[in-house]
């Protein structure tokens, strides 16, 4: 026998009510009373004692079986998911309004044979005339103009062989059986967890697409992300060309792992050679300020063009705008060149950026950006297949980075046969002397 009713619990002390109050009586926090549907499940043994059916189970007594995974046929998709879809995955799919998210799925869904697409946020005829500009020819995905939870769940259990189902997007789903809004704590939370049941009893993998908040993160309860198996971040300024997935959370693949997009008219295009949106077509006089370095984003070591200008300048206190990097970072690279270099650059503008809108974080970039100031400031250029590596110290000394070998090796296969890094040379002011010979 099953009875279901909701409270309202704190989600700090555990405290539960049936009424409404926006402070809790117990411990004094505002907003922390969410309501929860609440079931409760007794089954009676012949001895009148309540009995689990859940038994523990050791290990070594588990068949081992071969995941057989699903391929998107997406290949930028299929890397960060850790080698395609595996049955009854539930994955959270975040990312700023109009940045691709719903293009993705609308694409992943035309490229398998089968597949349910929950309408909760747009028209069935907005989502024909977005495939018709994407050139979508698939006739089998079905699309489901829906809010309600239980009548979604109602359509996924009548639909039969389904390779994967789409919740565009799970803040605008909610349940009657409970009041509260779409979008709140409650609802979010229950219906999650009621499409997370059919999922994984049916092994269908099912995508969740999630709203984000002002601050950068996924909308709604903590909980969210734990409960899911995948939480996948989509990032890239929507000026540009440039799209990025990023694994936040994966329990069958990696979490360092990139997939490199760019965005055109007829959709999302996997790039395996990224470095055609990083590095700069140059002529064949090359131009001074202009550093070729390799960054690591998860696993793959991708070739980004790091451009300098430096110019004089009149006011008493000279501009450093950094764009791609930390412009602390910069100050710190900028204090080196001037005291370990001799470059007086206390008197001159300097603008660093990175080519292609690519956000550099990790310190492999150094020795480059200081090539790059130096170069603009010589206004003499780097010799032509230069690629520069390696992490700058307040000494002055260069030191190595990680996959080193890896990175430079790669440079190799795109032409960049003369690489500057700890190898060469031990200090940075050693390796200005190639931009005075």
């Amino acid at each position: 026998m099953v009875k279901s009713h909701s409270q309202y619990i704190c989600q700090q002390c555990g405290y539960s009510q049936v009424g409404w109050a926006g402070k809790c009586p117990n411990c004094g926090t505002w907003g922390s009373l969410v309501e929860t549907l609440l079931k409760e499940e007794k089954r009676i043994s012949k001895k009148g004692k309540s009995i689990n059916s859940s038994k523990p189970v050791s290990l070594s007594l588990v068949p081992s079986k071969l995941v057989k995974r699903l391929s998107t046929k997406i290949p930028e998709l299929d890397r960060v998911l850790g080698g395609g879809l595996v049955p009854g995955q539930v994955v959270l799919i975040a990312g700023e309004p109009g940045i691709g998210k719903s293009t993705l799925l609308l694409q992943l869904t035309n490229n398998l044979n089968y597949a349910l697409y929950v309408l909760g946020e747009e028209s069935v005829g907005q989502i024909k005339v977005r495939a018709e500009r994407l050139g979508i020819k698939n006739k089998t995905p079905q699309f489901l103009e829906e809010t309600n939870v239980d009548v979604a769940i109602e359509a996924i259990e009548q639909l039969n062989n389904l390779s994967v189902i789409v919740i565009d997007s799970i803040q605008t789903m909610f349940t009657e059986d409970l009041s509260g809004l779409a979008g709140s704590v409650g609802q979010v939370r229950e219906c999650t967890a009621r499409l997370l049941k059919v999922a994984k009893s049916k092994n269908i993998p099912l995508f969740l697409v999630g709203h984000v908040t002002k601050e950068g993160t996924v909308a709604g309860p903590a909980v969210l992300a734990h409960i899911v198996d995948t939480v996948l971040w989509f990032e890239g300024e929507k000026s540009l060309s440039l799209r990025m997935l990023r694994a936040m959370k994966n329990r069958f693949g990696p979490t360092d792992e990139v997939g490199i997009f760019e965005m055109e008219d007829k959709g999302l295009i996997s790039q395996n050679n990224a470095e055609k949106l990083f590095l700069t077509q140059k002529g064949k006089s090359e131009i001074p300020g202009s550093v070729v370095s390799s960054v690591l984003n998860g696993t793959r070591p991708m070739l980004v063009e790091i451009q300098s200008l430096v110019v004089p300048t009149k006011m008493a206190f000279p501009k450093r705008s950094a764009q791609g990097i930390d412009g602390r970072r910069l100050e710190m690279l900028l204090a080196v060149l001037i005291r370990r270099c001799g470059l007086p650059l206390y008197d001159w503008d300097v603008f660093v950026n990175v080519a292609g809108g690519l956000v550099v974080k990790e310190p492999a970039s150094d020795l480059a950006i200081c090539l790059s100031i130096a170069s603009a400031f010589y206004e003499k250029a780097v010799p032509a297949k230069t690629i520069a590596l390696g992490e700058v110290g307040l000494l002055g000394e260069i030191r190595e980075v990680v996959a080193q070998e890896r990175r430079i090796k790669e440079a190799r296969r795109l032409g960049f046969t003369k690489p500057v890094s700890s190898k060469e040379a031990s200090y940075l002011s050693q390796t200005l002397k190639i931009l005075k010979s």
